[in-house]
């Protein structure tokens, strides 16, 4: 394999074999392709001038850089304003490594002939290549096998598991690896921003959308999910609000000031901002604060056929990511039971759901403390556990797993666990 740091400096010759300068850096372009091709070497000439030759007058690049053209009849390359330059703009710069959904940082790049063209075939982040770009890769495996030892191993990351990032770069190039990334869980974009300095991560972060914005931003600490969204203008944060849970959109406002949260529920649709002001008017610490109010429920006295039915065309039913439990609730829309959506699946379409449910359903109130709801959770083996007024028993939400766990487990430590829904 071929490697840019191997071409740097490198001097370049015509088809008369005459010395005509020095490359310094390779053009690429087309980096949506698993391949992207070599547009142009960038040479500094005798004189001292920079010039790019384009890829299509060069015959080879290794074990010398050769042009097929005598000097006179070189032509430079003019560039289309998409190119990337790999010495300036990837070595030694982070990249995020989507296969590996890490941050990475780039030490040499490899390049290989396919066909008649080159192109870039990954980038090297392992010790390997650093030794190769500081022209030790010889003297370590020399001594790696006088000391009878292994060779530092090769670490090369396919360039379409690649996506680069720099705040001061191309828009194209950036919205390029903005879509690679923002097909990763929210969790993993979470880690990966972690990892960014703060320039490429602003940058990261301005070109995703708000739906993926806001799964990133559900996973994060609560400090970055307040940066993050303080550095939006406000039009948008209230869009990203609205695609996040009420729960944690509620989490995340009250860590804001007081005008600013009142602010971005004002620019809220009225729905969604109704359903965040309910949940902030709950302490922070109790089941209420914690609960979402989008869950999954249906009318009592339906069959099992009519009651899917209804959960297909219900928007409520929708927007409950988790739903492992159907709750079925009168007019008023007080909680008479709950169905497991296993139970409902598997039954008949002619049985009455009322012979599947659970009658006497446990249950918290909103003012229940977080530690009663994470101990009726755990003890009773729940996935969700429904909220409801304590006089007149109607339902407001659903404390979730994942929330109750907050009460036993640091944020920090949670997050780290696997999601089950």
């Amino acid at each position: 394999m071929l490697y840019l740091s191997q071409l740097q400096g490198k001097q370049v010759w015509d088809a008369w074999s005459q010395p005509i300068g020095k490359c310094y850096d390779v053009l690429v372009g087309n980096l949506d392709q698993p391949f992207p091709p070599v547009l142009a070497i960038v040479m500094k000439a005798t004189d001292g001038a920079e010039q790019l030759i384009s890829a299509s007058q060069v015959s080879g690049l290794f074990p010398s850089i050769t042009l097929k053209v005598p000097t006179e009849e070189v032509e430079s390359y003019t560039p289309k304003g998409d190119e990337l330059h790999l010495a300036s703009r990837v070595l030694d710069r982070q990249i995020v490594d989507i296969d590996g959904r890490r941050v990475v940082r780039v030490n040499d790049v490899q390049l290989a002939r396919l066909r008649d063209q080159f192109c870039v075939t990954g980038v090297d982040v392992g010790g390997q290549g650093l030794l190769r770009r500081l022209g030790l890769e010889s003297v370590a495996q020399g001594v790696a096998s006088r000391l009878k030892r292994p060779p530092l191993p090769v670490q090369v990351i396919p360039w379409e598991d690649v996506a680069p990032l720099h705040a001061d770069d191309n828009p194209l190039r950036l919205r390029i690896s903005r879509d690679k990334i923002s097909h990763l869980p929210g969790a993993d974009i979470a880690a990966i921003l972690n990892d960014l300095d703060r320039r490429t991560g602003e940058a990261l972060v301005k070109g995703l959308d708000n739906e993926t914005l806001a799964d990133m931003l559900e996973e994060s600490p609560a400090e970055v999910q307040v940066n993050i969204l303080s550095q939006l203008p406000l039009e948008r944060a209230a869009d990203v609000l609205e695609e996040m849970g009420p729960d944690e959109a509620a989490d995340l406002l009250a860590d804001l000031p007081t005008q600013t949260t009142e602010r971005l529920l004002d620019l809220m649709e009225d729905e969604d901002a109704d359903d965040v002001r309910a949940l902030l008017a709950y302490p922070e610490d109790s089941a209420g604060g914690i609960m979402t109010t989008e869950f999954a429920h249906a009318p009592c006295e339906l069959t099992v056929g009519e009651t899917l039915a209804f959960l297909r065309q219900s928007e409520d039913a929708r927007d409950d990511e988790v739903m492992y439990y159907v709750y079925l609730l009168d007019e008023a829309e007080v909680l008479h039971g709950v169905v497991s959506l296993r139970d409902l699946v598997m039954a008949s379409p002619d049985a009455a759901t009322d012979t599947l449910i659970e009658t006497d359903p446990v249950t918290v109130t909103p003012l229940s403390s977080q530690h009663d709801a994470a101990y009726l959770v755990a003890k009773y083996n729940l996935l969700a556990l429904p909220v409801v007024e304590e006089e007149s028993g109607v339902m407001l939400g659903i404390v979730t797993v994942d929330d109750a766990l907050d009460a036993v487990l640091p944020t920090a430590w949670k997050k780290r666990l696997p999601r089950f829904f």
